[in-house]
Formats: structure tokens, sequence, C-alpha cells
């Protein structure tokens, strides 16, 4: 449902009590997952349930360096606005923006507050 960007259906099991936070094998979380896949809404739905917007993947990853990554800039403001951090992960979402020449959330992550050298 996170992956498919499901609000509805992903919205009423996590209200039934499905936690914010479940994993898959790999580490990823329902928010990395919906991130990722463009997904605003649902991280939106996941945000405002406690899902943990920092928790890395196994591989050391944020859901705000996947949407960087992906560019899906709708899902970066949704998680700035939910307090994700800039600095969280490896490669970060900061160093994510340098590397792909984002200007446009490099702007908006020094709006967060101080970046990493």
């Amino acid at each position: 449902m996170a992956r498919r960007g499901d609000t509805e259906a992903l919205a009423a099991y996590l209200d039934a009590g499905v936690p914010p936070n479940l994993t898959n094998d790999k580490g990823d979380t329902l928010v990395m997952l919906a991130a990722y896949h463009g997904h605003a809404a649902a991280v939106a739905a996941l945000c405002e349930r406690g899902a943990d917007v920092d928790r890395l993947n196994d591989r050391g990853q944020s859901p705000l360096a996947g949407a960087v990554f992906k560019g899906e800039d709708a899902v970066v403001e949704v998680l700035l606005d939910h307090g994700a951090d800039p600095n969280a992960g490896t490669p970060s979402a900061l160093e994510a923006a340098r590397m792909f020449n984002k200007e446009h959330h490099l702007r908006r992550f020094e709006e967060q507050g101080p970046a990493a050298p």
C-alpha cells in the first residue's frame, strides 16, 4: 500500500493498529517505501500517525535522501514539514542535493536550520 500510494487503505490499517514504523526485510519503513515511490499523501498519512521520518534502512539511507534522489519534490516538502533531518543517513539528503545540484533543496534545507559543511 505504501509503495503503491494507496493512502486510504494504508491509513485504515494504521488506524486499526499496524505499526507506522513497520519495516520489510531490508529495513525499509512504510515511509521509505512511500517516499521513494513519490506518494506524498501516503507519506503525510504515515507522519500524522507517528512514523519516524528519519529512520534509516539497513543500507543507512533516509526517506528524505531517497526522495531527493528520485526528484520527488512534494515528498521532500512533506518530510521536511514533519521534521526530517537533511543530515540523516549516508549519503544524507544534503549530500544527495549537492551531488545532483538540487539548489532548491539546498535552500530549503538551510531554512530548516544549520547545514553540515
